[in-house]
């Protein structure tokens, strides 16, 4: 009983640890930066250029859902007219394709940023 509770709050340390390093980290770059006499608004470049988070997020999880339909009908597909072994084969081509997928969806969000 005592070490199911130990796991949430390890992933909240975790995760809270991570967040912190990142926004101190950031904060000093930035305050380092501006001792330098950087200007002001290398910080907001970028900003507005880039496609909106909602179009990015809807094409990356279109993708990996395709991804993985694709993956679950080849390791059908495979498990059935092959020899294959069915445990091996259905999540390495699920993950697979999944992955080519998110790939696929990182290239066409970087064509999205150019537009």
């Amino acid at each position: 009983m005592e070490g199911e509770i130990l796991i949430p709050i390890s992933m909240f340390l975790a995760l809270f640890g991570v967040v912190y390093l990142y926004l101190s980290t950031r904060n000093k770059e930035r305050l380092a930066l501006i001792e330098k006499g950087a200007d002001a608004t290398i910080f907001m470049k970028g900003k507005g250029q880039t496609a909106p988070i909602w179009k990015v997020l809807i094409l990356n999880l279109a993708l990996l859902l395709m991804g993985v339909g694709l993956g679950t009908f080849l390791a059908s597909l495979l498990d059935n007219y092959t020899s294959l072994d069915e445990d091996a084969v259905y999540p390495a081509t699920i993950f697979f394709m999944a992955g080519v997928g998110l790939f696929v969806g990182f290239n066409m969000t970087k064509n999205l940023d150019k537009e």
